[in-house]
Order: C-alpha cells, then sequence, then structure tokens
C-alpha cells in the first residue's frame, strides 16, 4: 500500500529541510509526496531559487499568505490548508520546525484527525516571548511522531510528558549541508562577486522579530557587527524584513559588505569559506558547526545548547567558546531516510 505523505511548508529553512527529506520520500518504495507552499516567504529570492537550487518538487499547492500580525497569518493559513487536506486525503502531514506555517499545518491536520509528524521536534529555547517557542511547543503536543535531531531534545519532550512516537533521527540540516557544499562549490562564485578572500571574512544574518522590531535592539545589533567588521569583513545578506525596519529607522550600514538574500548554494558557499558567523538564526548555527566555523548567536539563548557546550557556539553577551569537541548528535546524514522509513511503518 501507497501512503500520501502531504508536506507543509512556508519559509526559507523548510525549504532546506524539505529538500532531504523529499528526495529521501522519492527512493523509498510506497511513498508518495504532495507539497504545500503557504507562502510566507514569498520573495523569489528567499522561496523560488530554493526550489530550483534543491531539486525539490514545485509545490503542488501554493497558498500565497504572507503578512499582517502572527495570528491574522496563522489562522489565514489555517483556513487555506483545511480544503487542501480534505481534497488530498492525506496519511500523513509532515511540518517543519517553528514557524506559523508548521502551526497552521499542524493545527489543519489535527482537527481533521490527521497524524502529524513534526521534524525537528522537541527543540526548546525555555523563552515564550519568542513566537517560534509557542509554535513549537504546541506542534509537538498535538504530532503523533516526533523526529529529534539531538537527545537533548527526546528529554525535553520526556519532561513535557511526550513519550510516544519519538525518535532521534539526526539533523536533516546535516544532510542537506553534504547535498549541497558539493554542488555550491562549483556553481558558485560568491566571493568573487563580493570581492572576499577565503577564511578572511566573517557572515551575519538578522531576521528574528526580537532583533528586528525594537529600534535600540537592531541599533545595537548593527553596530556590534560594524565593530566586528573593523577586523575584518562582514558579509551581510539583509532578510527583507531588517531591510524595511532598517530604512524606516535611518539605520545605516556603513563598514558592513551588504547583499540582498542570497540563494541556498551561495549561502553553502560563504559559509564554507568564512572564518565566523553571526547570527540570530536557529538552522545557521548548525550550519556553521557542520562547516566548522566558530559562531556567535545574538540572542541571549539558543535552541541548540549542543553547539555551545561543545565550544562552535556562544551567546554575544555570555562567556567565551569553550574546548572545541565534534558533536555525535547530528548523525550521518541520513536523517531523511530514517524518517522516510518510519513514515512508511
Amino acid at each position: 500500500m501507497t501512503r500520501r505523505v502531504l508536506t507543509v511548508v512556508g519559509a526559507r529553512p523548510q525549504f532546506v529541510k524539505a529538500a532531504a527529506v523529499s528526495r529521501a520520500i522519492r527512493e523509498t518504495d510506497g511513498l508518495t509526496e504532495v507539497m504545500v507552499h503557504t507562502g510566507q516567504h514569498f520573495d523569489a529570492d528567499m522561496s523560488d531559487i530554493f526550489f530550483d537550487e534543491l531539486d525539490i518538487p514545485a509545490p503542488a499547492h501554493r497558498l500565497e499568505i504572507h503578512g499582517g500580525g502572527h495570528g491574522e497569518m496563522t489562522g489565514r493559513m489555517l483556513g487555506a490548508i483545511e480544503p487542501v487536506l480534505i481534497a488530498e486525503k492525506p496519511d500523513w502531514v509532515i511540518v517543519y520546525g517553528d514557524t506559523n506555517s508548521t502551526l497552521a499545518g499542524a493545527l489543519a491536520a489535527a482537527k481533521l484527525h490527521i497524524p502529524i509528524a513534526h521534524v525537528e521536534a522537541g527543540l526548546r529555547s525555555f523563552n515564550r516571548r519568542m513566537p517560534e517557542e509557542v509554535n513549537r511547543v504546541l506542534t509537538d503536543h498535538i504530532s503523533s511522531l516526533h523526529l529529534c535531531p539531538t537527545r537533548a531534545a527526546i528529554d525535553s519532550l520526556a519532561r513535557e510528558g511526550i513519550r510516544d512516537g519519538v525518535h532521534h533521527v539526526g539533523d536533516v540540516m546535516y544532510d542537506a549541508t553534504l547535498f549541497a557544499t558539493g554542488r555550491a562549490e562549483k556553481a558558485s562564485n560568491i566571493l568573487d562577486q563580493l570581492k572576499v578572500e577565503h577564511k578572511k571574512y566573517g557572515v551575519a544574518t538578522v531576521h528574528r522579530p526580537d532583533n528586528t522590531d525594537s529600534p535600540e535592539r537592531l541599533r545595537f545589533v548593527i553596530d556590534y557587527l560594524r565593530k566586528q567588521a573593523a577586523t575584518q569583513p562582514i558579509v551581510f545578506p539583509l532578510h527583507p524584513r531588517t531591510r524595511q525596519t532598517a530604512e524606516r529607522l535611518g539605520i545605516a550600514f556603513d563598514g558592513l559588505t551588504m547583499t540582498g538574500p542570497v540563494g541556498y548554494l551561495d549561502m553553502a558557499k560563504l559559509l564554507h569559506g568564512a572564518s565566523a558567523v553571526f547570527t540570530d538564526s536557529g538552522g545557521l548555527q548548525k550550519e556553521a558547526y557542520f562547516h566548522r566555523v566558530p559562531c556567535v548567536t545574538m540572542r541571549d539563548e539558543t535552541e541548540w545548547t549542543e553547539t555551545v557546550d561543545h565550544g562552535w557556539n556562544r551567546l554575544w553577551k555570555g562567556p567565551d567558546f569553550v574546548v572545541r569537541r565534534d558533536i555525535d548528535e547530528y548523525g550521518d546524514g541520513r536523517a531523511a531516510f530514517r524518517i522516510a522509513e518510519l513514515l512508511k511503518r
């Protein structure tokens, strides 16, 4: 019997994770996939380029929902996803990470009694002010299959009473990094375009509402990056929300090497050649480790505590790096195939 899997994605990090799992689904007998793109990230540089570069099948459904507050966006997505689920009749709904698309997809499935598989289940920052934290906690509590990247994630679920359907599969971002790095070395000329030299520049990204919604906080972040740029160039791919806020507040980016959003292959090339990463992104903290580049997280907490414990990451206002060690729990690059086998079983 063929099992029908419906995947809900909407934001840039989800495209990367879904690319790895989609490839595994296509190579697993007995599974077929339908993809739904909510439209949360709708800019071509934040969306379409990822489908092209990472060999992701074109979404069967594009909902084109973006903008508005968190509640409004999530509600519109919920209303649009429900009729798709009724029409497609999937055996599983897969959701990724912690965005509004994640929660909307999970809620729509739960109300129709369709089992949910949550990729990156169990992550916790323990900061309920973050919309992402609320999304991931609620999604975990209505999911049937919890696909955890780390043992710490399993422990977090157990503390909340979630023990059934919990699996340590490894990190699909590692799968994606292995796939993309070889392609990026051949296809990307981003270093030449930006006139930066291998291991002689840093990479920065800023997009979290905690950093972009407060004028004082955003000014502090940009000042911090300018100080880092005093010792080496800092390449700063600018998220559309960060750009809009900075323009409204009159915040300049003097001294930083600015660029628009970059594709996944260009980012893989940038990360591989960087000497340091400065970010508020969850995914980029891990990707920095995959490329063995030290990372400074411009937040007051992180979901990926093992990157700090193993010396590859630190919080910008916290202690310095500890002695570096390899992290063994992200897996061997086969997390996506473990997920496909679990869905099949």
